[in-house]
């Protein structure tokens, strides 16, 4: 009796009673609800007795007894009530057998109940302390999405009754744990960093952690990724650069981009290696055209006050962008709600958000609205007196075509300095492998493998193993959301501007 209330808890101990009363057992509370039964009969009475048992159990508190025996047709009821805290209701312990009772039963229901009730408080702390670290997960969770969306003095407030305090500014790493690990590595991940970093369980990849860590920490913290790395065999590490607290979001697309250049290496870890942004090189006239394009949508009143506002669809619209379809489990709605905001989206601002491109300019729009070199809106009395912008203005300015060519320098074959012109469409340029065609192709056929597969003339595992490959080459994800395909197309677009005949 006490090894299986060691080894196995109340379940092992109510499956060795309902054999030793050749019956059905179980731990029901108050109101008659049954917490655990088990049954190792083979008549299928199992459910009558269970019946039995909560019919009895409700009756129990008002007999004021402290055992109660019922005999009901061939079977008998035996009902004890466990010990438990003062401030806790305490369950019974219903044991149903059929006639004749074996010897000793009662006796041994009564020694039993002490152990039981023992592993029962035991698993309701458990329960508390498993309910205790989701809601503290979830509060995490809270935080990091809140310092996505740019919400930093909400963010501070829960976070400073979580501990540690948010750090500014901060360097963002992404692990990717082995299957069913991911609670053991958070553990290794705090005891490495001292307890400095904050440390969430990412919502949307069930095998990810994000970490927030300070940009100041000490030299053994600067290697958390690799010393994680290498503690944990199959861990994989992507590093962002120091980015302030406001940047959380560009860090962590940083890491989750480092994170596919390290599944490549034999460290197993990869740091963001240093690239502009298009946000930043937009300059003042991104700025202007991303105000002109999103305002529809920061201006949008709903009709019903349930209805999504304006801040809840932008934040809708900036976790599809980098989640895609898991954009579900990161804002916790439905997939048909999902599909109805973006719908509404579309509808706001006239675009096809089935459509790289239209993807990437809102991308790229809300990266400019958020970085803060690049802000400053203008009002309505602004955007009357000039004519609107277009995305091709933003993308024909020179900084931006110096960021498009730093984009695509890493690609090998043949690319823009080298005059091309065999990226005319035909098959024969298609079916090579080229990683300029290969890429083009791709993000014309709205970054999806199967028609660029069927482009190319090669199988679908082809094409993926093909940008698997440019991930590396990269320096970026391309498969996986946050995915690189918005600022390659524009970085595509760009070069395609200032040369078009390398477009077509």
């Amino acid at each position: 009796m006490y090894r299986l209330a060691r080894s196995g808890g109340s379940q092992e101990l109510l499956h060795w009673v309902s054999g030793r009363a050749a019956g059905w057992a179980g731990l029901l509370d108050g109101d008659g609800t049954v917490l655990h039964g088990v049954t190792r009969s083979q008549d299928g009475t199992g459910v009558e007795a269970a019946s039995l048992a909560r019919e009895y159990a409700k009756k129990l508190p008002g007999l004021d007894a402290r055992s109660f025996s019922f005999d009901r047709g061939t079977h008998t009821a035996l009902l004890f009530p466990l010990d438990g805290p003062p401030d806790a209701a305490a369950p019974i312990l219903a044991v149903v057998a059929p006639h004749p009772l074996p010897d000793g039963l009662a006796v041994l229901l009564a020694d039993v109940a002490m152990p039981l009730a023992m592993c029962w408080a035991a698993e309701a702390v458990e329960r508390k302390r498993r309910r205790v670290d989701l809601a503290e997960s979830r509060s995490r969770e809270a935080v990091l999405h809140l310092l996505m969306t740019g919400q930093l003095s909400i963010a501070h407030q829960v976070a400073g009754a979580l501990k540690p305090n948010l750090p500014d500014p901060v360097r963002v790493y992404v692990v990717e744990c082995p299957a069913g690990r991911r609670d053991e590595v958070a553990r290794i991940c705090a005891e490495l960093s001292g307890g400095r970093s904050w440390i969430v369980r990412c919502p949307v990849y069930a095998r990810h952690l994000i970490l927030v860590v300070p940009a100041d920490a000490g030299v053994a913290e600067q290697r958390l990724g690799l010393r994680v790395a290498e503690a944990v065999t199959e861990c994989v590490a992507g590093v962002s650069e120091d980015v302030p607290l406001a940047d959380t979001a560009t860090g962590y697309r940083q890491a989750f981009h480092a994170l596919a250049v390290a599944r490549g290496l034999p460290a197993r870890h990869a740091r963001f290696g240093s690239a502009p942004d298009p946000a930043v090189a937009a300059g003042a006239a991104g700025a202007r055209w991303a105000d002109e394009l999103l305002h529809p949508l920061l201006t949008y009143l709903p009709r019903r006050s349930q209805d999504p506002g304006s801040q809840e669809l932008a934040a809708t619209l900036t976790s599809w962008l980098a989640f895609s379809s898991h954009a579900t489990q990161h804002l916790k709605i439905h997939r048909n709600t999902l599909a109805a905001r973006l719908r509404l989206i579309g509808e706001l601002l006239g675009l096809d958000l089935n459509r790289v491109g239209d993807q990437a300019a809102l991308d790229l729009a809300l990266r400019i609205r958020a970085t803060p070199t690049a802000s400053g809106g203008t009002g309505r009395d602004q955007r009357a007196a000039r004519p609107p912008l277009g995305l091709d203005d933003i993308l024909g300015g020179p900084a931006v075509r110096e960021w498009a060519a730093q984009q695509l320098r890493p690609l090998t074959g043949p690319g823009p300095g080298s005059g091309s012109g065999s990226g005319s469409g035909s098959g024969s340029a298609k079916s090579s492998a080229d990683p300029w065609e290969t890429l083009r192709t791709w993000l014309e056929c709205e970054a999806q493998l199967a028609p660029c597969a069927d482009s190319l003339g090669i199988s679908v595992p082809g094409v993926r193993k093909r940008l698997t490959r440019l991930e590396s080459v990269l320096g970026r994800s391309l498969l996986q959301p946050p995915s690189a395909r918005y600022d390659l197309w524009l970085a595509f677009r760009a070069l395609d501007l200032a040369e078009p005949g390398i477009a077509r």
